[in-house]
C-alpha cells in the first residue's frame, strides 16, 4: 500500500503555487493602478451603450486656483504650442472658416494663447475630455458663431478617435459628431434667437422680415432634452436694427420692439423653460456672453476708416468696442442671476474683444460661396468681421471650457 504524504509535505508542495498566485495577483494591481494614473482612459466595452471606466486622474496642476477669474488676462505669443491643431488635419472644418486655405497671407492669427492672470488654463487634453463625455450628450445651442465653437470642438478632440470610430451627420437644425468608443456625441443646434423665429431654417434662414416669437421654446426645446451638458448663445442676430418684429402673448399679433427690451423677454421665456426641463443633479448648463465684432478700426487706431481687415495682431491694451452691447451683458447677468437653476456664464466678450486679428475678414464665405477677387479688393464692403477663423479664437473658449469641465469632474 502506497504511503499517504504528510500534512507537511502538502503544504511544501503548495508553496510554489501560492506564490505565483501572489506574484500574479500583485502584477496585476501595478498594471491596473499605472493605468488608473495614465492621462489615457482605460476603458472596456462590454455592450453597444455601457461601458465600465477606471477614473482619469486630474493632477493639480489641471485644476483652476481658487479665486482666480480665467475670462481676465491677456495674450501671449506661443508659436512653439499653437495652433492646437491645423487646416489639414481636421477634415470636418467648412470653407467658412479656413481663411489660411482660403488665401490669408498671414498665421499670425494662430499663435496666440490665452494667459489668464495669475493662474493658469491646463492644457488640453482630448482623451480626457471625451472620458468625462463618456455615455453623454454635449450640445451648442445658438448661431454661427456658436457654430464655429462647435467646429472648434469637434477639431481639438478627433485626431485622437481612429477613423470608423467617428462620425459626423447633418440632421437639421442639428450637427452631430460621434465618438463611438466612449458613446457621446458633440451636437450642434440652429437657434439663432434661442426662442423660435422665422429663421430657424439651418440652412435657408436669410429673409427679408426677420419675426421672433418671444414666448415660443417648445419646438427648439423638444431637440434640447436628453442633452447632459447644453452650452447657448445669442447674440449677433438681435443686433440687425434697434427694433425687431415679434410676436408675445399673442401669436398673430406681431409689433416693432426695442431690441433690449425683447431680448429680455426671449431670454426670460428661455429661463423659464430651463427651471421646467432641466434636472441640475443630471445636466449642466452653460450660456456663452456675446461674441464682439470689430467693424471699424478707428475704435483702436484713432483716425483710420478701415475695419478687422489686414489686421495681425491683438489689442494690448484695455479696449472694448462698440459692437458689445453694454445693455444685453446685463439683460444676461440678470437673468441668469434669478433663475432657480445653477446656468454658468462662459464670460468670453472681453477676452475676445483684443482679437482684432482673428476674423475671417475676406476669407471666408458669402451667401455660401467664397469672395471673388473683386470682392476681396473692396474690404469696406466685404469683410467679414463677425465670424472668425479656425484654428483661432475659438478655440480658446473650448479650452476655457474644457477647464470648468475638469474642475467640475474632479470634484465629483
Amino acid at each position: 500500500m502506497t504511503p499517504q504524504p504528510s500534512s507537511d509535505r502538502r503544504i511544501q508542495n503548495l508553496f510554489p503555487f501560492a506564490l505565483a498566485s501572489l506574484l500574479i495577483l500583485g502584477t496585476a494591481r501595478v498594471f491596473l493602478d499605472n493605468l488608473k494614473n495614465s492621462q489615457q482612459p482605460f476603458s472596456r466595452q462590454f455592450s453597444r451603450h455601457q461601458t465600465v471606466r477606471l477614473p482619469i486622474n486630474v493632477s493639480d496642476e489641471e485644476v483652476i486656483e481658487e479665486g482666480c477669474n480665467v475670462f481676465e488676462g491677456q495674450w501671449v505669443w506661443d508659436n512653439l504650442s499653437y495652433p492646437l491643431y491645423t487646416e489639414k488635419r481636421c477634415p470636418y472644418l467648412v470653407k467658412q472658416v479656413t481663411c489660411r486655405r482660403n488665401g490669408r497671407p498671414d498665421s499670425f492669427y494662430q499663435n496666440w494663447r490665452w494667459q489668464p492672470h495669475g493662474c493658469k488654463l491646463p492644457s488640453f487634453n482630448a482623451l480626457k475630455l471625451l472620458e468625462i463625455l463618456r455615455d453623454k450628450r454635449l450640445m451648442l445651442v445658438g448661431d454661427s458663431v456658436q457654430r464655429s465653437m462647435f467646429d472648434s470642438m469637434v477639431c481639438l478632440v478627433q485626431s485622437v478617435i481612429p477613423d470608423g470610430k467617428k462620425s459626423l451627420q447633418k440632421i437639421p437644425p442639428r450637427k452631430i459628431f460621434r465618438a463611438e468608443d466612449f458613446n457621446a456625441s458633440i451636437e450642434f443646434y440652429w437657434a439663432p434667437f434661442v426662442v423660435e423665429s422665422n429663421s430657424d431654417h439651418a440652412t435657408n434662414h436669410t429673409v427679408l422680415r426677420r419675426m421672433v416669437k418671444l414666448d415660443s421654446i417648445a419646438n427648439h426645446g423638444r431637440q434640447w432634452e436628453g442633452a447632459d451638458i447644453l452650452v447657448f448663445e445669442s447674440y449677433v442676430w438681435w443686433m440687425y436694427e434697434p427694433l425687431i418684429n415679434a410676436t408675445y402673448r399673442s401669436p398673430h399679433t406681431v409689433q416693432e420692439y426695442n431690441v433690449t427690451t425683447a431680448y429680455r423677454l426671449a431670454l426670460e421665456t428661455w429661463a423659464n423653460w430651463i427651471e421646467a426641463s432641466i434636472n441640475p443633479d443630471t445636466q449642466k448648463v452653460f450660456f456663452m456672453s456675446m461674441s464682439p465684432t470689430h467693424l471699424w478700426s478707428r475704435e483702436w487706431k484713432a483716425g483710420s476708416d478701415g475695419n478687422c481687415f489686414s489686421e495681425s495682431r491683438p489689442i494690448q491694451r484695455p479696449y472694448w468696442g462698440s459692437g458689445s452691447n453694454l445693455d444685453i451683458m446685463g439683460i444676461v447677468k440678470d437673468v441668469l442671476g434669478r433663475v432657480k437653476v445653477d446656468v454658468r456664464l462662459l464670460n468670453i466678450t472681453q477676452l475676445s474683444e483684443y482679437r482684432k486679428d482673428g476674423h475671417t475678414s475676406v476669407y471666408g464665405e458669402r451667401k455660401g460661396k467664397l469672395l471673388t477677387t473683386e470682392q476681396r479688393s473692396d474690404p469696406k464692403t466685404y469683410a467679414d468681421c463677425i465670424h472668425w477663423c479656425l484654428p483661432g479664437v475659438p478655440d480658446t473658449w473650448n479650452e476655457i471650457f474644457y477647464a470648468l469641465l475638469l474642475q467640475d469632474y474632479r470634484r465629483l
